[in-house]
């Protein structure tokens, strides 16, 4: 690894070993998954504890890979459920709707707390977090989960060249934020919807499309794919659209643009 890589791999390891346990919160990206990694080879399966929420939001596959990650490791994983959706503050989506994901969380977190007290909550925000708009941010600041990533200065390229470093098989998996990003704010989360965002991005996960956003506009579905992959898109487009409106969607677009992460954020502000 980068020298530079190695030198906060040592803060990260001097970070937890003065810590006399850890509860992450656990999402199976990337970033967390790290984290839990790091803690459970430096603390401990006793005092390595990974919490994972089944939440609505949450890719069904998301949840089984995490499972599989903590099997691989010997890593000791909770799940939760949180209920979020039945709070109008969260399925009204607000542009805050990511601090009322979080306060449910973290609020949930703070019970499994007491079976291990004196250990933190942690979570995977890294040093480039601060770039996009973060309202979850404020619930971890209020609720006082520690971000040792971010602390120690560690990038989302440094992240993935750990993971490769220690063999995690997700190390280069693409980032799948909570399925509720994909519906543009003000527009009502429901299961419905998420079920639909689900299966259409399984849809195009099966034709070998790995990193894919399908956006709810409730009237139709807008598909994106990586910029290089739309050619490959447009060939199949008419399968394409007919699969995706069986499962649901009235009418689906491709967008031209290509995937872009956090673009339905544009509007904020407007």
């Amino acid at each position: 690894m980068k020298k530079e890589t190695g030198v906060k791999l040592d803060r990260l390891e001097h970070w937890f070993r003065e810590q006399p346990g850890s509860i992450v919160a656990f999402s199976g990206g990337v970033d967390s998954s790290l984290l839990l990694f790091m803690a459970r080879k430096w603390q401990g399966r006793e005092a390595a504890i990974g919490v994972i929420s089944d939440s609505e939001s949450l890719k069904r596959k998301d949840l089984e890979l995490a499972r599989a990650f903590s099997r691989q490791f010997d890593i000791h994983l909770e799940v939760i459920k949180t209920h979020e959706l039945e709070d109008a503050n969260y399925s009204g989506n607000p542009v805050d709707r990511c601090y009322f994901c979080k306060d449910h969380l973290y609020t949930d977190l703070q019970q499994i707390s007491e079976k291990y007290p004196g250990f933190p909550v942690l979570n995977g925000t890294n040093a480039d977090d601060s770039g996009d708009y973060r309202p979850g941010m404020k619930a971890a600041v209020e609720y006082q989960v520690l971000s040792p990533l971010a602390d120690c200065g560690i990038t989302k390229e440094e992240i993935r060249e750990l993971a490769r470093h220690f063999g995690l098989p997700n190390w280069n998996k693409p980032a799948s934020p909570c399925l509720s990003s994909r519906i543009p704010y003000t527009h009502p989360i429901t299961r419905k919807k998420l079920l639909e965002i689900e299966q259409a991005e399984d849809l195009l996960n099966r034709l070998g499309f790995e990193d894919v956003r399908v956006r709810h506009y409730g009237d139709h579905g807008k598909v994106e794919v990586r910029r290089e992959e739309l050619p490959r898109l447009l060939q199949m487009k008419a399968s394409v659209v007919e699969g995706i409106r069986k499962i649901g969607f009235p009418e689906v677009v491709i967008d031209p643009e290509g995937l872009v992460s956090g673009k339905l954020n544009r509007d904020i502000g407007k």
